[in-house]
């Protein structure tokens, strides 16, 4: 067994992790019905056998109006057996269970989310796209109140954490960013305003959560654009978040509807997020994808780590505990991540890829993980359950393998 600062327990709030390994919250799209089903059971359970500290179940839902996929969990007290099965099954692995919660806010069409998107301002969506109405003080409280019931229905779901999920562009982030947030209430203008509706949220889930859950807070360093939110602010908002006494911050960047792939690195593969779209659902975002994919999903370089630099500033900004995420593939990034003070690290292609990644680091088996980062699991996810090209040998249609191919000589090339 490798011996490793990686494979020693570490604290998060009231919960105690066996390791420093996370699973982040990256989309499974496995909740069809926005509701468990048996894949998304199988590979949480998979990915606790593998070694994982804690895994997260992905983006689920307060309310079914921040729904912005058929695949998302919508919480709602008639899941709460299965995911307690679900949770049950990953304590019985030896890990911890951890969920996202959130809204996605302007980022769903009605269809989904059963009535007029959200948002901060009313503003026209041009991602979805999609009219959206600007939430009243009413609509912000009911909202609030939807992330406090989420909590106890996690907590009766035998849930460890809860991961708030506020970045990348969706509800907290549109409210804390000056792109999505125009309001001329004590909601919107200067970041204190800009920052009321999260500090609510989060006063909401920290009383809920009450002393034996851990209250985790996604959220970014940068949105990933001039218009954006900027680094000095985004400390500002890690510095709020600390006084307002969550236990923990994952630092992530990028903004969905203007920055994605700041958020994932490297390169959208268009052709398979196209091949894999329905086009009668989503036919103008298809013909999108062929006029101008790479305008509207720019390339972003992927590097291992990348986003080390910028997490350091917040490192030293904020005495909280920190949890790492980006680029986590290799035994020697990890390991100075840990060094550098954070106190745990995310990942997930790399466990999409393996879901026993993290014991064979453990034994020594491998050092790094073999996910390639050709995306080809980000541009399927979206359509289907999400799963990596190389588990599927033979499978799949030329064009697409060679989309693959390319991208991932590429990042060869520049590693």
């Amino acid at each position: 067994m490798i011996d490793s600062k990686i494979f020693t327990p570490c604290q998060i709030g009231p919960v105690t992790l066996k390791n420093r390994t996370i699973r982040s919250a990256a989309f499974e799209n496995m909740a069809h019905g926005n509701r468990p089903t048996e894949e998304l059971f199988n590979y949480h359970t998979a990915v606790a056998r593998g070694g994982i500290g804690m895994t997260t179940v992905a983006y689920a839902s307060v309310s079914r109006s921040g729904l912005s996929f058929d695949g998302q969990l919508w919480l709602r007290e008639e899941i709460v057996p299965e995911l307690k099965k679900l949770t049950d099954a990953i304590h019985a692995e030896g890990a911890k269970a951890s969920i996202q919660i959130g809204h996605c806010g302007n980022m769903t069409h009605r269809a989904t989310c059963g009535q007029k998107p959200f948002s901060p301002s009313g503003r026209f969506n041009l991602y979805s796209p999609t009219f959206t109405k600007k939430m009243s003080k009413q609509d912000i409280a009911m909202i609030e109140e939807d992330f406090g019931k989420a909590v106890d229905l996690c907590r009766r779901a035998g849930f460890d954490c809860i991961e708030v999920h506020a970045g990348h562009g969706y509800l907290i982030s549109q409210f804390l960013s000056p792109y999505t947030n125009h309001r001329k209430d004590e909601y919107g203008g200067t970041l204190e305003n800009r920052m009321r509706f999260m500090r609510e949220v989060i006063t909401k889930v920290m009383k809920e959560a009450k002393d034996d859950m851990a209250v985790v807070v996604k959220t970014n360093m940068y949105d990933g654009f001039r218009s954006g939110m900027q680094v000095d602010e985004c400390i500002q908002v890690a510095q709020e978040l600390e006084r307002l006494g969550v236990h923990a911050l994952v630092l992530t960047a990028g903004f969905v509807s203007k920055a994605p792939m700041e958020v994932m690195r490297g390169a959208m593969p268009l052709k398979t997020l196209a091949h894999y779209m329905d086009m009668k659902k989503f036919w103008w975002l298809k013909l999108g994808l062929h006029i101008g994919g790479r305008i509207v999903i720019p390339t972003v370089p992927y590097k291992d780590a990348y986003f080390y630099e910028t997490a350091m500033r917040f490192r030293k900004a904020v005495n909280m505990p920190l949890i790492y995420v980006g680029g986590m593939v290799d035994r020697k990034d990890m390991e100075m991540v840990l060094d550098s003070g954070f106190t745990a690290f995310q990942m997930a292609r790399a466990l999409v890829h393996d879901t026993d990644f993290v014991n064979k680091l453990h034994s020594g088996e491998v050092e790094r993980s073999g996910c390639k980062h050709s995306n080809y699991c980000i541009g399927r996810m979206y359509t289907l359950d999400m799963k990596c090209h190389q588990c599927m040998k033979g499978e799949l249609p030329g064009s697409l393998q060679r989309e693959i191919e390319k991208a991932e000589r590429k990042i060869e090339k520049n590693m």
